[in-house]
């Protein structure tokens, strides 16, 4: 159960990606039991239909359903989207979940890296198509799943498809950073709506993501066994997420980076607005998204 007063989410359609596992799969538990319609967007059906299955059973809630979506996929994004939109009229939460933290060299068939592809292209492709969605709910949140890592990230808008990184946590950190600045130029673009947008870090949860895709350097293996010592289960990490999704003390909030319930600073590479906007404009144009279809119709 969350630890922190919060709203019934009774009539509320909720949207969250990666939700069969890890933090995702907590976060539509949670708001599960509040009563909402929880949307599970997820990368393979035969893995998250049983969770679906399991949370109905758990939380007496039988509006979960599971839909398929590559987020590494472009074209499967925009897939979704249209089958999304032909069922549900409005979006009252989007909560973009799903992470991948390793990838190797591993290209998309957009050509993109894959880390960065589905923790931040597929986001921000997601969540642009889903804006005329979002804007029939009487109030909208937009949710993203950054992380601390997004201290060691570095944004390169020449070639921010493989960025030159600092540090060792390669394109997932360049994707968290990525993920913030994103949510703060799109608190900005949403200013006068009836949307919200914030980034949360979940803490170091001890979920499978540090074991997806391949662990082939010391510096991987190390970084497992250090995060194991300090790690906290799905269940807490999922608390500001659904903090975020429901309580009425966040109403308006937007633009902000969460953690444990509260906003806290971000690095001050967050601060560059000419990297901020830069960045916007780069994956619009990598995303095949024109700044006319931002409130159409996908």
């Amino acid at each position: 159960m969350s630890n922190f007063d919060a709203k019934t989410m009774l009539g509320e359609i909720v949207l969250i990606t990666g939700a069969d596992r890890g933090i995702g799969k907590e976060t539509a538990k949670g708001l599960a039991r509040m009563g909402a319609t929880v949307v599970m967007a997820c990368l393979d059906l035969t893995k998250a239909n049983p969770v679906g299955e399991a949370i109905k059973r758990k939380t007496r809630n039988e509006q979960i359903e599971v839909m398929q979506v590559d987020m590494a996929s472009l074209s499967s994004i925009r897939e979704f989207v249209a089958r999304f939109c032909e069922k549900y009229d409005k979006l009252d939460v989007l909560i973009n979940n799903a992470g991948l933290l390793w990838g190797g060299r591993a290209e998309t068939e957009d050509g993109f890296n894959r880390v960065m592809a589905t923790n931040y292209f597929g986001p921000f492709l997601l969540t642009n198509l889903l804006l005329p969605t979002l804007k029939q709910a009487g109030e909208a949140r937009i949710i993203n799943t950054s992380s601390l890592a997004h201290l060691w990230g570095r944004v390169n808008l020449g070639d921010s498809n493989s960025p030159k990184i600092w540090g060792f946590t390669g394109p997932y950190a360049s994707s968290k950073l990525a993920l913030i600045l994103f949510t703060q130029e799109l608190s900005e673009r949403l200013k006068g709506t009836n949307i919200t947008a914030n980034a949360v870090h979940p803490g170091i949860v001890a979920t499978n993501i540090y074991h997806i895709g391949p662990v082939d350097s010391w510096y991987q293996k190390l970084l497992i066994k250090m995060t194991g010592l300090v790690m906290i289960s799905p269940q807490e990490g999922a608390q500001t997420g659904i903090y975020l999704a429901s309580s009425d003390n966040v109403k308006g909030v937007t633009g902000k980076y969460f953690y444990k319930l509260h906003p806290v600073f971000t690095s001050l590479k967050c601060r560059d607005m000419k990297l901020q906007k830069g960045l916007w404009q780069l994956s619009e144009e990598l995303t095949g998204l024109s700044s006319a279809a931002h409130f159409c119709q996908p």
